[in-house]
Order: C-alpha cells, then structure tokens, then sequence
C-alpha cells in the first residue's frame, strides 16, 4: 500500500463524530445561505450563517473537551472554513460588484486557492496539510466577525437594512472598506505564516525521498 493510500485509510479511522458531523452540516449550509442572499432573503440567510459560524465554535470545544478529535476532522475544519469564507466574499463581490472594494475581496479568493493547492499537493505526497497556527485562527476570526458585521448593517441592500432598531448603525462605504482591509492583512498574514511549515515539509519529503 503506498504512503498516500495509507494515510487516506488512516484519515478515515475513527471518523463519525459529533465535530465531523458539524463541519458536514456547515458546508452543507454553503449553498443554502448562498441561494438564500442572491435571491434577496436577506434575513433567513444571515441567521443561517450566525448557525454555521457557531457551528464552527462548538465543533472545536466539543472535539478537544470530549477526546473526538479526529484525522479527518483536522482536515475537513479548514475545508469547511474555507468553502464558508468563499461564498461569502462571492456574496460580498456580488453586492459591491459596481464598486472598487471587489477588487479587495478577490484577494481572499486568491488567498484561499492558494491554501486549497498547498493542502493538496501535500496530500498527493502524502503528507498532512500544515495545522492552523495563531494567526491562521486570528484571521478565522477577524474575517468572520467583520464579514457577517457587513453583510448584516454594512451599507445599502445590507440584511438588517430594513429594521428600524438597526438603521442608525448602517455603515457607510470607508469603514466598510477599513474592516475589508483590515480582514485581508490578516488574511495574508495568516497565508505567510503557513509558508515555513509547508517549505519544511515538502524539503523533509523530498530528503526522504532522495534516500
């Protein structure tokens, strides 16, 4: 059995857990919020959202708090996160499509193509995509705050738009663009921080592999 086969049957060992099964519900939420917001359900679509975000917290607590944590499960976390982050930044580019700030958030589609190929192609040489260090989850966490921030009061066609109670908290275009910013360094950060660990492991295989 070759090297990436085995660590294919090992990932699947031990798999049906609680966390798992969360990070199945919140990509199967992708599409739903997706259609949800395009077709101007503003409201459903954002408490679905809300669930697949806190979805995503209580995986964590549940997989280190009850020993669940799992092979497959250290994987299909970031798919999750970046499957979720993506269709959010289309859902952003398609709102501000008229606007300069799409040209921002395409970076996070970029970013995030780029982890996708990384994780990959250590997976065809059978190695493990580099864990999330403490700027992988600090970006996870400004994107997601600051994202569902805009998407709820974040200018015209916003999803709270129409309540009252949320109307003066409407923000306008330059601190839009400021928390976009903001969340796309840390994004890249984020990218420049899993560099070293990807390098290593690719220099270690071929080491390895040369003997």
């Amino acid at each position: 059995m070759s090297k990436f086969n085995e660590n294919l049957k090992d990932l699947f060992t031990n798999w049906n857990t609680i966390p798992n099964w969360l990070c199945f519900f919140r990509i199967a939420c992708i599409p739903v919020f997706t259609t949800l917001f395009i077709k101007g359900m503003y409201i459903p679509a954002f408490i679905i959202m809300i669930v697949a975000a806190l979805s995503d917290v209580f995986d964590g607590k549940i997989a280190r708090k009850y020993n669940m944590v799992s092979n497959l499960g250290k994987i299909l976390d970031p798919i999750a996160d970046k499957l979720s982050q993506m269709a959010i930044v289309i859902i952003l580019i398609v709102k501000f499509w008229d606007g300069y700030l799409r040209y921002i958030l395409f970076l996070f589609i970029v970013k995030e193509l780029l982890m996708i190929c990384g994780g990959a192609l250590l997976m065809s040489k059978g190695l493990r995509p580099v864990a999330a260090e403490v700027w992988g989850k600090a970006a996870t966490v400004v994107f997601y705050t600051f994202m569902i921030i805009i998407i709820a009061i974040g200018g015209e066609g916003c999803a709270l738009e129409n309540i009252a109670f949320f109307r003066p908290f409407i923000l306008n275009n330059t601190v839009i663009t400021v928390m976009v910013v903001i969340a796309a360094v840390f994004a890249f950060i984020s990218l420049f921080g899993y560099a070293p660990g990807f390098i290593r492991q690719i220099k270690e295989n071929k080491q390895n592999a040369d003997k």
